[in-house]
C-alpha cells in the first residue's frame, strides 16, 4: 500500500515507515529488542507498504525525533523539564502533544534521574533505609553502580540486601512511587498501573560479578547458610566461560596450566571466536596447532559435553582466584568509603 502526506497513520503503519526508511541493516537491529508478535506485525505491514513518498518519510521520522527528544528530557529532569524545553523548541501545543504521546506508549524507568547521581552520594542518602528500600532502588540501577553501593554497605546488611533483590518479583507502582518521594527524585514516575517486574537472581548475579571478591564471598557465604538453594542458583550463573576475557594473559596461562587438553578442545567447540583467539594467543603454537585439530578431527559435540567442560574450566578459575593465583578484573570495594 502506498503511504502519502494526506493519510492518517496508525502507530503501527508509522513504525513501518520508520523501519522502512532507516534501512535493512538498522531494522535489523531495532527487531532484536522486540517480540515475537510485534515483528510478525511490523514484518507485515512493511510487506503491505509499496511505497512511502518523501513527505511522509520525513514527517514519522520527525516526529520519532521529537518523541525521543522527550524522553530524555523526561529522563534527565521529569516532564515539567521536557515540557519547559520542548516548548522552548516545538511551542506550547506541539510540546502537549509529544508529552502526551510519550506518556500513552512508553515508559520511563523508575529511578532513572538517580541512576546520574554520584554512587558515594546516593550510598549517603539511603544506607540508612530499610534493607527492602536499598534492594528496591538497587534493583533499577546499572549493575557497576549497584555493586559499589552493596560493596560499602556494612557487613551484615550487604547479604540481606543481595538477598532482598535476589527474591523480589513484582513491586506496586505506588510503592515505587513513594520511594522515588522519599529520595527527592525529580523524575515524574510514568510507571504503568501494571505491576513492574525488578529484581530476581539475574539482578543480583550482576552485581555480584561486579562487586569486589571480599564482598562477594561474604555475600555467597552467609546465602549458603540462610537460602542454600538460592545460593546455589546464584552461584551456578555468576562467572561464566567466556568471562575468562576479563583475565590478563599471565592469568589464561596460569588457568590452561591446570586444564585437561581433551577438556579444553570441547570447551572451545562452543565458544565465540573472541575467546578462542584469547585462548590460542596464550598456548604455544604447537599446543594450539594440536587443539585445533582435536577441534576438527571430534567433529559435532553434544552442547551438554561443552557446557561440562567449560564449567571445569571456570571451577579451576575460581579455584586459582580464591588462592589468589590469578585476579579477575572486577569493580572494587574501597572506592566508597563510609
Amino acid at each position: 500500500m502506498a503511504r502519502n502526506a494526506d493519510e492518517k497513520l496508525s502507530g503501527l503503519q508509522k513504525a513501518a515507515v520508520l523501519l522502512i526508511s532507516l534501512g535493512p541493516e538498522k531494522s535489523a537491529n531495532i527487531f532484536k529488542h522486540l517480540k515475537e508478535e510485534e515483528i510478525e506485525e511490523l514484518t507485515l505491514e512493511i510487506a503491505n507498504t509499496r511505497s512511502v513518498t518523501p513527505q511522509v518519510k520525513e514527517e514519522v521520522i520527525e516526529e520519532f525525533y521529537q518523541v525521543c527528544l522527550a524522553q530524555q528530557y523526561i529522563a534527565e529532569g521529569g516532564i515539567g523539564y521536557a515540557k519547559e524545553l520542548l516548548e522552548k523548541a516545538l511551542g506550547a501545543d506541539k510540546a502537549l502533544d509529544v508529552i502526551g504521546k510519550l506518556t500513552a506508549s512508553l515508559q520511563v524507568k523508575p529511578f532513572e534521574f538517580v541512576r546520574k547521581t554520584d554512587a558515594t552520594q546516593l550510598l549517603n542518602f539511603i544506607q540508612d533505609e530499610h534493607p527492602q528500600t536499598i534492594a528496591l532502588i538497587l534493583s533499577y540501577l546499572a549493575p557497576a553502580q549497584s555493586a559499589l553501593i552493596i560493596s560499602a554497605l556494612p557487613p551484615d546488611r550487604q547479604a540481606d540486601v543481595a538477598k532482598r533483590i535476589a527474591v523480589m518479583d513484582r513491586t506496586s507502582p505506588d510503592v515505587i512511587k513513594e520511594v522515588e518521594r522519599v529520595l527527592e527524585s525529580k523524575l515524574a514516575s510514568l510507571v504503568n498501573q501494571d505491576y513492574t517486574i525488578i529484581g530476581g537472581v539475574d539482578a543480583v548475579v550482576e552485581i555480584l560479578n561486579t562487586v569486589d571478591r571480599g564482598t562477594e564471598k561474604h555475600i555467597m557465604e552467609t546465602l549458603e547458610i540462610e537460602e542454600p538453594e538460592l545460593a546455589d542458583e546464584i552461584r551456578k550463573k555468576m562467572f561464566v566461560f567466556e568471562d575468562i576475557l576479563l583475565l590478563d594473559d599471565r592469568a589464561i596461562q596460569r588457568v590452561l596450566r591446570d586444564v585437561d587438553n581433551n577438556d579444553l578442545a570441547i570447551a572451545l567447540k562452543g565458544a565465540n571466536e573472541q575467546v578462542q583467539n584469547a585462548i590460542f594467543n596464550n598456548l604455544s603454537k604447537r599446543l594450539a596447532v594440536m587443539i585445533k585439530e582435536d577441534m576438527e578431527f571430534m567433529g559435532p559435540v553434544r552442547m551438554k559435553d561443552v557446557e561440562e567442560a567449560q564449567q571445569k574450566i571456570v571451577n579451576i578459575i575460581r579455584k586459582l582466584e580464591d588462592s589468589a593465583e590469578i585476579v579477575i578484573s572486577r569493580g572494587g570495594g574501597d572506592e566508597i568509603i563510609v
